[in-house]
């Protein structure tokens, strides 16, 4: 018997072997197809919008007014050295300017706008300002400000890309859309975004596809891509969008801007669509975007309302004190494309300058290894939802089916875009392995215990972004989970900073994300504002 046992154990252990030389030599297969796929398509990409689609560049900017940040013009006009309505102007002619070649802005409402910047030029020129117009009431008096169409702003479309929504129009105003007004803000315009905001390329089919500003022949990213396309652009001052799994980082990235990603549960959602409730309540969240590094919190303030005081955004960050954690990428997966050499270098010349020059402390830690599985603990979390994607699809009205929906989509019949039913096909599919996503539920209860004792009080974790600069239009189908890198952090909670790095050899934006702990965005927002001096943030198209 105890002989065996010990034969038994012994096929067991072979048994085991073959199967792990098997993971292994699959892995390695699986990755080396991700690595030629990235190559080809790049090449035959190039080509064909090359070709059919050349790049087409933006106007110079007609005013220096567009080239200032928000901070810098509502000081300005607070002071009656320059007018709101001047100011409104400028950005009205610019959005005319760059609209018919990015199509950033979907909807607007200029003549509004037009007439509240004139209202503060007349309070302005009365000279008598009550308390209730203060700097720290109404920190931007008279600026315009512009953002998600997924935002209810009264008046305009709020649609989300849906179909089946169009012809909706927002009879109130979003939270946020509401406290930026309160905030002396001007809203002037909604911009694109992705079908119900669930893929990383900007396009549907009430809108159509956003452009990038610095190569129209490239995606803008999503789902607040028409946002990031219209600040980089200079058709706005500021901008707030949402993000769940890195619609505001990503667009960020692509479009060489800054965009917060706040600490959960902080910056109401009320008013967007589609909201959201249950597991994702904790996962969404409203931050800002901006081209200038000043105008991050003083936005942000805005934004959290009452909640402001929690974060300390006041409180001076001493950088040398800051421990500096970082990696160059996910330890790799053969389903994302690896990190480009520039992306690396840029991030390495970001901790280099914070360890060398503001006398950070950076220190070794083993590799994050779960950080691997990044995808698949999302997509296990985002699946604890209340309600389905399919649910959305159909406006909360019932629910599509995802394989009619893709046969009607191969006919030319489907009112949604191919991403938003690839989407719904595979929520279909998870929801048959409840097993597998129950052992990445826990990995990230253990993910976030970990990232929240490595960082501690006082650490920061520097990472990228996206493993690759912005790629050609529709490109992504062919690399759709490289969104890993961002979303991560919306399932962990933990705040995050987008900050430009320049442009790469080929004028695209490069840049990183910056992770603090929870509640200490304030860290990641310092590391911003020292890089942008450093390395000189936002650069015009």
């Amino acid at each position: 018997m105890d002989r065996l046992k010990v034969e038994m154990f012994t096929v067991d252990r072979e048994h085991l072997s073959v199967v792990s030389v098997v993971k292994t030599v699959a892995f390695y297969w699986c990755f080396l197809v991700r690595i030629i796929l990235d190559c080809v398509t790049d090449v035959l990409f190039g080509l064909y919008y090359s070709a059919f689609h050349p790049r087409v560049f933006l106007p110079a900017p007609r005013s220096t007014l567009l080239l200032e940040s928000a901070t810098f013009l509502s000081r300005k006009i607070r002071a009656r050295e320059i007018r709101s309505a001047d100011v409104v102007e400028e950005f009205i002619t610019r959005i005319k300017d760059v609209n018919p070649i990015i199509n950033a802005v979907v909807a607007d409402r200029f003549e509004e706008a037009r007439r509240e910047a004139r209202q503060v030029d007349r309070l302005l020129e009365s000279g008598s300002l009550s308390d209730e117009f203060s700097v720290d009431k109404k920190p931007f008096l008279g600026v315009p400000f512009t953002c998600k169409e997924c935002m209810r702003v009264v008046g305009l479309p709020n649609t989300s890309g849906l179909y089946l929504r169009k012809g909706f129009v927002a009879k109130e105003d979003a939270d946020c859309v509401r406290l930026m007004r309160a905030a002396g803000g001007i809203a002037l315009a909604v911009s694109n975004v992705s079908e119900i905001c669930m893929w990383w390329e900007s396009s549907n089919k009430i809108y159509g596809q956003t452009r990038n500003p610095y190569d129209t022949r490239r995606t803008v990213g999503g789902s607040s891509g028409g946002e990031a396309a219209l600040l980089a652009s200079c058709g706005s001052p500021m901008g707030i969008g949402s993000d769940i799994g890195g619609s505001i980082r990503m667009p960020a990235f692509f479009n060489g801007i800054f965009g917060h990603k706040p600490t959960f549960g902080l910056v109401s959602n009320a008013g967007q669509f589609p909201d959201a409730s249950g597991a994702l309540s904790k996962f969404l969240v409203t931050g800002p975007m901006c081209r200038f590094s000043e105008d991050l919190i003083p936005m942000y303030k805005v934004l959290l309302a009452s909640k402001a005081d929690r974060l300390l955004l006041d409180q001076p960050v001493d950088l040398s004190k800051l421990k500096l954690y970082f990696a160059v990428d996910d330890g790799g997966f053969p389903l994302i494309s690896p990190v480009q050499t520039s992306i690396k270098k840029a991030l390495m010349d970001a901790v280099h300058h914070l360890e060398s020059r503001c006398g950070a402390e950076m220190v070794s830690f083993e590799p994050i290894k779960p950080l691997r599985f990044s995808l698949d603990v999302w997509s296990s979390m985002m699946s604890m939802d209340d309600h389905t994607f399919t649910e959305d699809m159909a406006n909360r009205e019932g629910k599509v089916n995802p394989y009619t929906e893709l046969a009607k989509w191969f006919l030319g019949l489907s009112p949604h875009t191919f991403p938003a039913v690839a989407l719904g096909l595979t929520e279909e599919v998870t929801a048959k392995f409840p097993e597998r996503q129950e052992h990445f539920v826990q990995m990230c209860a253990e993910l976030e215990e970990t990232f929240v004792k490595m960082l501690g009080p006082d650490g920061v974790f520097i990472y990228p972004t996206h493993p690759r600069t912005a790629p050609f239009h529709h490109q992504p189908l062919l690399m759709p989970f490289n969104f890993a890198y961002t979303a991560i952090f919306n399932v962990l909670g933990l705040p995050s900073t987008h900050i430009p790095l320049g442009l790469d050899s080929n004028n695209l934006p490069l840049g990183v994300q910056v992770v603090s702990n929870h509640y200490n965005d304030r860290f990641s927002l310092a590391v911003a504002k020292e890089l942008e001096r450093a390395f000189g943030g936002w650069l015009c198209p």
